[in-house]
C-alpha cells in the first residue's frame, strides 16, 4: 500500500521543505508539492531536488505554480485561477497509479500552515483530509512557537487529521518537550541548526532520522 506524508508546519519559513527533502532522502519517497505561490526561477521542488543524492525519489512537477510570492489564494486570484483540491486528489491517484510501486512512499508538502487558504472557501487542512495523508508537523525553535505549535495541534484535532509527530528543527530549546507535552502529539526528530543546509546535511540528517521514520511507516 502506497503511503503518504504530509509535511506540514506552524507558519512559512519554519523549514517545512528542508525536512522533505531530509525525509525524502530517508525513506527515497517521491517528493510533491502541488502548490507553489512565488520563487518562480528557485521553487521548493527545485531545492528538494538538488538537495536529495538517491536516485530512487521522483520529484513530481507543481499543479499549480503561481508568480506572486503570496497566500495561494490571492495568488490565484490574481492570476485568474481557481485552486480545485479535487485536482489534487485526482492527480495524487494518477501518481499513485503511475509509479506502479505498492510500496512507495510520497512526500506531499504544503503551502504555510494549516490553516493557509487554498481559495475562498478551501485550506491546506481540507486538503490533507481530502487526500487521507499521514501529517508529519514541523516546528521551528523560535519566541512564539509553543503558541504557534499549540494552535496548529488544536486545528489538526478539530479536522481530525491523522498526526505522525513533530520534526524540530533550529536550535534546540526545551520547547520541544512542551510541545510534545501539551499537543499529545509524539516527537519523532529533531533537526539542528545549520548555516549551510547543503546535500551532506540532508544526506547526514537522513541517515540520522531513518530508523525514526521507518517507525511510522
Amino acid at each position: 500500500m502506497v503511503k503518504t506524508f504530509f509535511i506540514t508546519g506552524i507558519g512559512t519559513d519554519i523549514g517545512k521543505t528542508l525536512v522533505s527533502a531530509i525525509i525524502a532522502e530517508a525513506l527515497q519517497a517521491d517528493y510533491w508539492k502541488p502548490v507553489q505561490a512565488g520563487d518562480q526561477n528557485s521553487t521548493d521542488a527545485q531545492w528538494v531536488r538538488n538537495a536529495i543524492t538517491n536516485d530512487v525519489s521522483t520529484i513530481h512537477p507543481e499543479i499549480y505554480k503561481l508568480k506572486m510570492p503570496a497566500s495561494p489564494h490571492i495568488s490565484a486570484r490574481e492570476e485568474n485561477i481557481h485552486i480545485d483540491i479535487t485536482v489534487i486528489k485526482e492527480r495524487l491517484s494518477d501518481l499513485y497509479r503511475d509509479k506502479r510501486d505498492p510500496a512507495a512512499t510520497f512526500i506531499i508538502e504544503g503551502a504555510g500552515g494549516l490553516l493557509v487558504p487554498l481559495n475562498e472557501s478551501e485550506f491546506v487542512a481540507d486538503l490533507i483530509r481530502l487526500l487521507d495523508a499521514k501529517v508529519i508537523l514541523v516546528s521551528r525553535n523560535y519566541l512564539g512557537s509553543i503558541n504557534h505549535s499549540l494552535l496548529t495541534a488544536e486545528v489538526c484535532k478539530y479536522y481530525k487529521l491523522d498526526v505522525a509527530g513533530w520534526i524540530f528543527n533550529d536550535q534546540y530549546l526545551s520547547y520541544e518537550d512542551e510541545i510534545v507535552h501539551w499537543s499529545g502529539y509524539p516527537k519523532i526528530a529533531s533537526i539542528p541548526y545549520t548555516i549551510q543546509a547543503d546535500k551532506k546535511f540532508v544526506f547526514q540528517q537522513a541517515v540520522s532520522i531513518k530508523q525514526a521514520l521507518e517507525k511510522i511507516l
